[in-house]
């Protein structure tokens, strides 16, 4: 994995710092295991010498944490605790990803390292802003990928380079340092949905140091027999992904489900979504660490420290209603589908799309109107590979459902992603022994 990453990582830019000889320790002690308790060593450790790699925001003790930025972040003095989690079950971390700046945008263009591309064509983008974790997994450089989702950063890369990831419901995995926006959550991102079940199935649970961690208890089993299923198209969604996605309905109800084509169920929350997120980020930014900012960040920020008070409740109060109107779609549903995004891959060094890509006219997230309101709900959320455009670029399908309903939105996807039996690899690489 350490030679792939060295021979092919320079043109992709899916990494940030790469861990060589602490994961080569860590390796030679899952052999000396394995040599010495045979299958016994896994009984404790589901992932030994599995390679992950964790996206730049994310806290490790012993690899330094950037952030996307130039601003200074502290070497943490623990792993955050989903990073703990996936070492104690016998993880090999193989390095940190790359990212925007904390984050900000969907796409992986920052001050610190080069845009990472995308496998299945270089010159477009892998988006963002876990977009190094999403590319490095399409792209066999390592088996899984920890990134965090505050606005679709999962789910949109996963779409974008056609892997699995997986935005679970809202504190399912503690995120540490918590979020004063109440947006962020932790996602494991792989090539199958299997994977990416193995992987919550470490990573779930409560930790005091995240209080929203203790409110996310699973839902019970629920039949996954003939499920309610509300079909949406969002405006702007091109006939290349419409070509795609058009192909799952059938699919799905040869599952059993029924499938109701409806329309966008709720207003639009994009303006609730960036008054909140500028909020906290002008929140989080000190006057003097401007002039270290990425000048697309620092648009939001300033915009941020414009708002007043009355504006960020109004903004609380959109999101409160979003919340009570799903959960009375969701009364109906058991699961919402619909194309994650609605555009194939913008160009590698861009932000946005061109009629997005200024961050003063704060539409820096509005090409991807599938994604957000998720985050506002904090229901759980995954992005399953289903085909390829004319132009060979993966497109992703995005499966909702009800808060606490994590487990019915994997199996779920699972069958859909056994039925549909596809297996997309970039041109050029191989998983072949990954």
């Amino acid at each position: 994995m350490l030679t792939a990453i060295r021979e092919t990582d320079p043109e992709l830019g899916a990494y940030v710092e790469v861990a060589q000889a602490r994961a080569l320790r860590e390796a030679e002690a899952a052999d000396r295991l394995i040599a010495g308790l045979g299958a016994a060593a896994f009984r404790d450790r589901p992932l030994l010498g599995v390679t992950v790699s964790v996206k730049d925001l994310i806290q490790t003790r012993e690899i330094p944490t950037r952030r996307g930025s130039l601003l200074p972040n502290g070497r943490a003095a623990a792993d955050a605790p989903s990073v703990a989690r996936i070492r104690a079950a016998g993880a090999i971390v193989v390095g940190k990803t790359t990212t925007s700046e904390y984050g900000w945008s969907a796409s992986t263009v920052s001050r610190v390292s080069a845009p990472t591309r995308n496998p299945w064509a270089l010159d477009r983008t892998a988006g963002g802003s876990s977009g190094g974790s999403a590319a490095a997994v399409a792209a066999g450089l390592c088996t899984a990928s920890l990134g965090t989702d505050g606005a679709g950063s999962v789910r949109i890369p996963a779409a974008f380079c056609g892997v699995v990831g997986f935005k679970p419901s809202y504190g399912r995995i503690p995120y540490v340092p918590p979020c004063a926006e109440r947006l962020s959550h932790v996602g494991p991102l792989a090539r199958s949905v299997a994977d990416v079940a193995e992987l919550m199935a470490v990573l779930t649970g409560p930790d005091h140091r995240d209080p929203d961690s203790v409110t996310a208890a699973p839902a019970p089993p629920a039949a996954l027999t003939a499920l309610r299923v509300g079909w949406i198209e969002f405006p702007g969604t091109s006939g290349a992904v419409r070509d795609v996605t058009e192909g799952v309905p059938p699919v799905l109800a040869s599952l059993g489900h029924r499938v109701d084509r409806i329309e966008v169920p709720f207003p639009d929350p994009y303006g609730a979504l960036v008054d909140i997120l500028a909020a906290a980020d002008a929140h989080g930014t000190a006057p003097q660490d401007d002039p270290w900012c990425d000048e697309g960040r620092l648009a939001i920020v300033r915009y941020g420290r414009s708002l007043s008070g009355a504006a960020v409740a109004r903004a609380e109060s959109a999101r409160l209603a979003l919340r009570t109107r799903l959960a009375s779609v969701m009364e109906t549903y058991d699961l919402l589908v619909m194309a994650t995004v609605p555009i194939e891959p913008f160009a590698a060094d861009a932000i946005a799309p061109p009629w997005a890509a200024d961050p003063g006219d704060l539409r820096w997230l509005a090409w991807s109107p599938a994604a957000h309101p998720f985050n506002l709900t904090g229901q759980p959320a995954l992005s399953l590979p289903v085909g390829l455009t004319p132009a060979g670029l993966p497109v992703g399908l995005q499966l909702v459902g009800r808060v606490g309903d994590d487990d019915l939105v994997l199996s779920a996807a699972e069958r859909l992603e056994t039925a549909l039996g596809l297996t997309l690899t970039p041109p050029g690489i191989t998983t072949e022994g990954k």
